[in-house]
């Protein structure tokens, strides 16, 4: 039958339930006989039956794609098939057998992984018996007897006469080979190669009395064409035709007879199958005007045309012949290309969609799911899913690789996949590298041929050689995980941890699927950070620094470490102020810096080391602002917090000194701090005050010392209040000097409210303690270059030491407790099919990005001898790119397509269900999301 292509449904749809379906079945089994009776009398009314099991049929409204049996391009005559012979869903083909010979004989060798059982067959022209046919007429049908040969009963076979039944597998891998041995160029559409394929109905019936298979050719149960084509090829004059059994389809059905096939009998014992007949035309030309030719050829020659090693009932005979493909050949100049399918849309599926276009034409893999994988299906696995994504993904890889093959609806994979991934059902959009990292462990669980993973128990290998010890590692995991996948995808790579304090070494060597790799950002950014020490030396002092625009907080840390000169006993903590309050520490060095605004406040606290266990006190200021009027008064806050680290509680008192310190540099001249009013008993007044602060500033240490000290006679004086955190902070309760400040032990950052009278303000130059520039200042706009970064860059960035962040602390086996080790990752084993996966979004606490940098990747030669660190001569280091997953717009709606190597040297991109050939320098854009390359094989 003609494939119809399948119609895309709307994400609403939904599939029908199955009494629907029954109901329309038994109706349509109903209409197919009682049309058998009426179809040659009344045709318009056969043909009228036939248009309403067409709308019974609509796939859109009663059934998914694979429950389709109804084919629309039927003849009037034809009736379909009740059942296939084979309940796996594989098609047989019928093809000349010199054609398929050449094929297995280059994809397989001589070997006998692919055996072939000769049969005899020849037209029937004898009554046979009760349970067999009556006769026939050869006008409407064609019978033939079939009869295995043994090696003395061979004889040899016309040119005509020699024709191969084949699985569906070794057909589609047999076209692959000749796709891309012929060096077909151009596009070919694919109803230019359809005309050398068709289906043909058939049906069986064993006579157990001659051990023969009885085949029935009827051309009601067939298009006009169709008979008319099965007659050129099996009504031959010599009456004796050889065919060739590679499917082992006709041994299962003598072996197992009616038992195994028994849902597919008819009442009468006969069983319908569909024949896919490939190379019709090569069949009528063969004869025309060489029959003669051929008589003499066999006359002298005495030898058969057929080649390649074959195996008969167990014996094999070596035949040979010096028939090659000729330019005129229908198989050698009508070759379609296979893969060019495209997959349906079914409301982003686009995610999905790219990646399965980049792993369907991944050249190993393809032929793996073309050939016999079923094999491998391992539905015992617990970590798997039945074997059942594998068999939908390979159903689904032989639809695009059909020949003249549509674009496929993978609404079946879809439902399949969101059965055992529920994240991935539904009609959202999703990660493509997600979805790729998911399929292609799921199809590695499913395809595993270990069915009883053995227990490994790890070995201490300190001591031993690192080559040692990662064989050991790679041996122990493929002793647990052996599929293609792992063959094809899977290196491995060496893991170095450091423990910053004892310096303990750990190295172990883990398996990966693909590599994830950083974009390092090569556009710098310019930030202005306020520093302020804590020993009450210094002025807060502004410092400028260049930073990469897409850095990480380690980054800045690092470049203000070195524009500060930083000493060894000290580190510095920088914080965001936000209402002269602090908004959030930035402590975790993996952090990025892309979320800091260019309008935000920064301040950078120099803390010694050697106080980190401490807890970190902040004190916020406030002040009474008075109206103009001096009517009325309101609290607010204002200046810069101050921090410290305090370890002594046991007196408010503590507190009270360490703030003085902090506050000393902001401190005022005699000259500076009077203010002529025009009273000048205030000036008076206020030089007195001075007076008090400077001799609190140099006695009070003395006196708090002494623990003997009381102020509350020295007049105006701060007040300090504990902040409590009720959703908002709020002013607690009031610390007294005399008395221990009360807080909880667990507390390690604890904020006080500092209330500064009015007569203070004068004494400390409140202007600069309120001075905090912006990490960059408005300028005029100017156009950004396009930011570039080197593949090699970002290997690099994947393969250098860093520490561990906060959240993946390393509990370290020598110190018996969480370190944040430094770690460095090195190759050591590359796969064969290397996946590499550029890391454009980044998650945040608070929102998510999408990198646009653009990523220079080899296309021809990705050479990475210098980045392993663990050689073999037998191995290549160069790569080859073949596929490219892109990603195009935000996160919100963004779209996914691919760009895939098909042929020689012929680029396509795959947009859902559309296809367009591209050229090589359309295949770098700042798109590119996941990098699909093989591996190029050493020279000899």
């Amino acid at each position: 039958m003609t494939d119809r292509p399948p119609i895309e449904v709307s994400p609403s749809s939904s599939t029908s339930p199955s009494r629907p379906r029954r109901f329309v079945g038994t109706l349509r089994f109903s209409l197919y006989k009682f049309t058998n009776f009426f179809s040659l009398l009344y045709p318009a009314l056969n043909h009228l039956l036939f248009r309403t099991l067409d709308f019974l049929s609509m796939d859109t409204l009663l059934f998914e794609e694979d429950d389709l049996i109804f084919d629309r391009d039927r003849s009037p005559f034809s009736q379909p098939p009740i059942s296939d012979l084979d309940n796996d869903g594989e098609q047989l083909y019928f093809v000349p057998y010199r054609w398929w010979s050449e094929v297995r004989v280059s994809l397989f060798g001589d070997t006998n992984e692919v055996k072939g059982i000769l049969y005899a067959a020849e037209p029937s022209s004898a009554r046979l018996g009760p349970t067999g046919f009556l006769g026939y007429d050869p006008k409407s049908e064609i019978v033939l007897n079939m009869r295995s040969v043994d090696g003395s009963q061979k004889r040899p076979c016309a040119e005509e006469g020699d024709y191969a039944l084949i699985a569906e597998w070794m057909f589609l891998r047999a076209l692959k080979w000749q796709s891309e041995a012929k060096e077909v160029g151009g596009f070919l559409a694919a109803e230019d190669n359809m005309q050398d394929l068709f289906s043909l109905q058939i049906r069986l019936m064993i006579l157990w009395e001659t051990n023969s298979l009885v085949v029935k050719i009827n051309l009601k149960d067939n298009e006009i064409a169709t008979f008319r084509s099965a007659c050129d090829i099996f009504c031959v004059e010599s009456g004796l035709l050889s065919i060739w059994d590679f499917s082992g389809k006709i041994t299962q059905f003598f072996t197992h007879g009616r038992t195994k096939f028994s849902d597919s009998e008819e009442p009468d014992g006969e069983i319908h199958l569909v024949l896919q007949v490939y190379g019709s035309s090569s069949f009528t030309k063969a004869r025309e005007g060489k029959k003669d030719k051929m008589a003499i050829e066999q006359s002298m020659s005495g030898v058969s045309f057929c080649n390649g090693s074959l195996d008969m009932n167990g014996a094999t005979d070596h035949v040979t012949s010096n028939f090659r493909f000729s330019q005129a050949s229908p198989f050698g100049s009508r070759v379609c290309n296979l893969g060019l399918a495209g997959l349906y849309n079914l409301g982003n599926t686009c995610f999905m969609n790219s990646s399965i276009q980049c792993l369907v034409h991944t050249p190993k893999l393809v032929d793996y799911f073309l050939g016999d994988y079923r094999k491998d299906i391992n539905i015992d696995n617990p970590l798997g899913m039945n074997g059942e994504l594998a068999l939908r993904f390979g159903d689904l890889l032989r639809k695009l690789w059909a020949p003249g093959a549509t674009p496929v609806a993978p609404r079946v994979f879809k439902s399949k996949l969101a059965a055992f991934a529920p994240q991935f059902s539904g009609y959202s959009q999703h990660d493509s590298q997600e979805f790729l990292a998911f399929l292609l462990d799921g199809l590695h669980e499913d395809l595993n041929r270990v069915k009883c993973k053995p227990y490994i128990e790890t070995k201490d290998a300190e001591g031993c050689p690192d080559e040692e010890v990662a064989d050991e590692h790679w041996q122990n995991h493929l002793a647990r995980n052996d599929s293609i996948i792992v063959d094809l995808c899977q290196g491995q790579y060496r893991s170095t941890l450091v423990c910053p304090f004892c310096k303990k070494l750990s190295i172990t060597f883990d398996p990966f699927m693909y590599l994830s790799l950083p974009l390092p950002s090569t556009t710098m950014r310019t930030m202005t950070v306020t520093v302020l020490s804590t020993d009450g030396t210094t002025l807060p002092s502004p410092v400028t620094v260049t930073v990469p625009k897409y850095g990480r907080c380690r980054d800045l840390v690092q470049a203000l470490n070195t524009a500060c000169s930083l000493r060894d006993d000290e580190l510095l903590l920088i914080a965001e102020i936000f209402n002269n309050n602090i908004l959030r520490l930035l402590d975790n060095p993996s952090d990025s810096i892309e979320l800091i605004r260019d309008d935000d406040r920064l301040v950078a606290y120099r803390l010694p080391k050697d106080s980190e266990s401490s807890p970190l006190v902040v004190f916020v200021h406030e002040q009474v602002e008075r109206s103009e009027l001096d009517i009325s008064s309101s609290s607010k806050i204002f200046g810069i917090p101050l921090v410290a680290r305090i370890s002594d509680f046991s007196r408010g008192s503590e507190l009270r000194k360490v703030f003085l310190k902090l506050l000393n540099p902001f401190l005022l001249e005699a000259e500076d701090s009077l203010i002529d009013d025009g009273d000048q008993d205030t000036a008076n007044e206020d030089i007195g005050m001075e007076d008090v602060i400077n001799t609190r500033l140099s006695e009070g240490e003395a006196s708090s010392d002494s623990g003997s000290a009381d102020d509350s006679h020295l007049g105006p004086d701060f007040q300090f209040y504990l902040m409590e955190e009720r959703g908002f902070l709020s002013k607690g309760p009031r610390i007294e000097m005399n008395e221990p400040v009360t807080i909880s032990a667990l507390t390690m950052i604890i904020k006080v409210l500092v209330h500064w009278p009015h007569k203070l303000t004068k004494l400390y130059d409140t202007c600069l303690l309120s001075s905090l520039p912006q990490i960059c200042k408005p300028g005029l706009l100017t156009k950004q270059p396009k930011e570039s970064v080197s593949l090699y860059k970002c290997l690099e960035a994947f393969l250098k030491e860093e520490p561990l962040g906060p959240e993946d602390m390393w509990f370290c086996p020598q110190c018996k407790r969480h370190q944040q080790a430094s770690k460095k990752l090195d190759l050591w084993r590359l796969p064969e099919i290397l996946i590499i996966h550029l890391k454009r979004f980044s998650y945040h606490r608070y929102f998510m990005n999408k990198l646009e940098t653009f990523v220079d990747f080899p296309i021809d030669d990705l050479d990475l001898s210098n980045y392993i660190v663990h050689k073999n001569t037998q191995d290549s280091y160069h790569y080859l790119l073949y596929a490219v997953s892109n990603h195009y717009g935000g996160l919100g709606g963004g779209h996914y397509t691919a760009l895939v190597q098909h042929g020689r040297d012929r680029w396509f991109e795959f947009d859902d269900s559309h296809i367009s050939p591209i050229s090589e320098d359309q295949i770098k854009t700042s798109a590119a999301y996941v990098l699909f390359y093989r591996r190029i094989a050493a020279d000899v």
